[in-house]
């Protein structure tokens, strides 16, 4: 049986590492094989990159170049552990694909539909079967970020205001393209009214799924 992939994606601060923890809990109750992971990252390699393209130190890298650190990260997180769990039938969630990418770059960078094209030479084509959008003003996000305690504001992060615009409309983009895959879930309530929609939404994606399998 062919698994299932879904990603979790939101402006900074929007809480996807709370949702993530309850999501795969959730899923571990119900699906016999559940795997997590993040981008950038995933794998010993693609986790070296993440360091290069989050350290506030490196203020000085180009667009272009942080376009294409993403991009080799995915590519080898795609290649050395996606594919193969899919395969094997397993429920992989990631923190972040590549609307990530095109919300960032794309919109953020302003480097527009070379973004999508490279993505899809560094995935082959490969989507999720869902994605979950928590949807949060920027204002409020980076607010949130900035309350929360011991945390260290990485190179993304500190960008201005005005990026962090420009990235969630470009969320907004891909959400109104993208209905059938991504659901939009207001992220400005308590948590666990978040991950009742939540819930809601896996409950029908996984019913679906296993019905389709069993045709």
């Amino acid at each position: 049986m062919k698994g299932y992939f879904i990603s979790i994606e939101g402006s900074d601060g929007s809480g996807k590492s709370t949702q993530l923890e309850k999501m795969v809990a959730y899923l571990r109750e119900r699906c016999p094989r559940v795997e997590v992971t993040r981008e950038p990252g995933g794998t010993a390699v693609a986790e070296k990159i993440r360091e290069l393209i989050l350290d506030p130190e490196n203020r000085a890298m180009t667009a272009r170049a942080e376009m294409l650190l993403y991009a080799a990260s995915r590519a080898q997180h795609v290649e050395e552990k996606i594919l193969p769990l899919l395969e094997e039938g397993t429920v992989v969630v990631t923190d972040r694909f590549t609307d990530s990418s095109i919300a960032y770059q794309a919109y953020g960078r302003g480097l527009g539909d070379m973004v999508a094209e490279v993505n899809r030479i560094a995935t082959g084509g490969l989507e999720p079967d869902l994605t979950i959008f928590l949807d949060l003003s920027p204002e409020a996000g980076i607010a949130r970020k900035r309350r929360e305690d011991r945390h260290e504001l990485d190179r993304l992060e500190l960008e201005a205001l005005a990026f962090h615009e420009k990235v969630y409309k470009g969320y907004d983009v891909l959400c109104g393209e993208n209905r059938e895959r991504i659901v939009r879930i207001d992220a400005d309530r308590p948590v666990e009214e978040v991950f009742s929609q939540i819930r809601q939404t896996l409950d029908g994606a996984l019913r679906e799924k296993y019905t389709r399998n069993d045709r």
